[in-house]
């Protein structure tokens, strides 16, 4: 007697566009505000100085990301929207090209020419728009774009991964503020770069390796900056 068990897939490409903008939001975060503070503590600037600027590079930042992220996911839902409606002004107007051409994609995928044109037949009847987004435009429900989602979650992200850093100011004599600061980013950065590669079940090490490398150079720069135009002032 067999027994037939439930078998249940969870896959990240369902978590696609709000996980792109969350890891970009707290990535940038930490390395803009880390690095501004790293810059204005290089230039030897007052306690207070260093912490007014990070307190307005979170902000600023926070709404920045907000924005940029639902304007520019905007544009690529409209586009979409587009795309989806002359699609279905073609299905309307020439629903057999349009068949054929469902069938040609079926084929192309290794589908036989029988089978092809029976499952573009099924699929038709059941969601022609649905199937043709999917299948010719690379459109679906998973990968759509959400602009006030990625909106939400990159100010949401930037605002979290911008007060790991802020935090260390008040608490650090300013001798060691450059280092604290860098250290503490640094390890927020690796601690990022693994819970997103394992949120987007991606490897772990290659993720960890890329965020710090290139916070770390964001940082050494804005570091160098700092001194050098706080020498030139001074």
């Amino acid at each position: 007697m067999s027994r037939r068990t439930s078998h249940t897939e969870t896959h990240a490409t369902s978590r696609i566009g709000w996980l792109r903008a969350a890891v970009m939001g707290a990535n940038d975060g930490i390395v803009s505000t880390a690095s501004l503070i790293i810059g204005v503590a290089s230039a030897n600037a007052s306690h207070n100085g260093v912490f007014i600027a990070g307190i307005s590079a979170l902000f600023a930042g926070a709404m920045s990301m907000a924005a940029g992220e639902y304007v520019s996911v905007s544009s690529q839902a409209d586009s979409e929207k587009a795309d989806l409606a002359r699609e279905a002004a073609e299905l309307a107007y020439q629903p057999d090209e349009e068949l054929d051409e469902l069938t040609r994609h079926y084929q192309e995928r290794g589908v036989q020419p029988e089978t092809a044109r029976a499952v573009a037949e099924q699929m038709t009847a059941f969601d022609a728009l649905g199937a043709h987004g999917r299948d010719e435009l690379g459109i679906s429900q998973a990968t759509m774009a959400r602009p006030l989602q990625a909106a939400f979650a990159s100010a949401l992200t930037f605002t979290a991964g911008a007060a790991a850093p802020l935090a260390v100011v008040p608490f650090v004599a300013p001798h060691m503020l450059v280092a604290a600061v860098g250290i503490v980013s640094l390890v927020c950065l690796a601690v990022l770069g693994a819970l997103g590669a394992r949120t987007g079940g991606a490897p772990v090490l290659p993720s960890v390796v890329r965020v710090a490398f290139w916070g770390a150079l964001a940082m050494a720069v804005t570091a160098g900056v700092g001194k050098l135009f706080g020498a030139a002032i001074g």
